[in-house]
């Protein structure tokens, strides 16, 4: 989704970068952090899998589910009978909440097993989710977690009928409190390593797609939608 240089339906300069908190600043490697808006929306949008930490009966829980990026809020959506989404709904003023999403781009292999490392770019989100009663806000939620699987598919299906839309709870998390890490390059070997007789370097990694396969109840006649070819 394009962003502007003007506020965005939450208020928020889409140019400005986020500011850097205590719980967002990191103990260690500071120079891989980033708080750059434009950085922080391309991962989001690249990835359709995030991982939602939460406290339950005193323990940390961390669920993996889809999400969707509306400007500067995530939507989550799960069963009404789900514990988190329950909670969210009767806590006031909601629940607090860790969201991370990570892309591993590379296996960097040193000389030594201690400097071995990954190649990543990852987003963690603080904050209070709220659970969604708005139906309009629903109805955006729901779409743009379908499309944040594969874009154009919400267009492409039949939307949820009240019956649905009664067991689904919509969950948001507004983008405020948050930042980036990225790693890239080498590995960093120490110099006494250098001349040590094994190999070292990076493995990228890619994300790919396989040609669809249609369920075999399909008519022969629908065609593969051009979203998906473009995949």
């Amino acid at each position: 989704m394009p962003d502007t240089a003007t506020p965005d339906s939450t208020g928020t300069d889409a140019a400005a970068p986020y500011e850097p908190t205590g719980r967002t600043v990191p103990s260690r490697a500071g120079q891989r952090a980033s708080y750059d808006r434009e950085l922080v929306h391309s991962i989001l949008d690249e990835a359709y899998l995030c991982h939602l930490g939460f406290v339950r009966d005193g323990a940390p829980v961390v669920l993996p589910t889809l999400f969707g990026r509306v400007g500067e809020r995530l939507y989550v959506h799960g069963s009404t009978g789900s514990r988190p989404l329950r909670d969210t709904r009767a806590a006031d003023p909601g629940m607090a909440v860790c969201l991370t999403v990570t892309h591993v781009d590379g296996l960097v292999l040193a000389r030594s097993a201690f400097h071995h490392s990954m190649n990543y770019r990852s987003v963690v989100v603080h904050g209070i989710a709220r659970t969604v009663t708005d139906p309009e806000e629903r109805r955006v939620a729901l779409d743009a977690i379908v499309d944040q699987v594969v874009p154009g598919r919400s267009a492409d299906s039949r939307p949820a009928d009240a019956k649905e839309l009664a067991a689904t709870a919509v969950i948001r998390l507004d983008l405020e409190e948050l930042s980036a890490k990225v790693r890239t390059g080498g590995p960093n070997d120490d110099p006494a390593d250098l001349s040590l007789p094994y190999w070292a370097g990076v493995v990228p990694l890619a994300r790919g797609y396989a040609a669809p396969v249609p369920s075999d109840d399909l008519d022969p006649t629908v065609p593969v939608p051009d979203y998906l070819t473009a995949l």
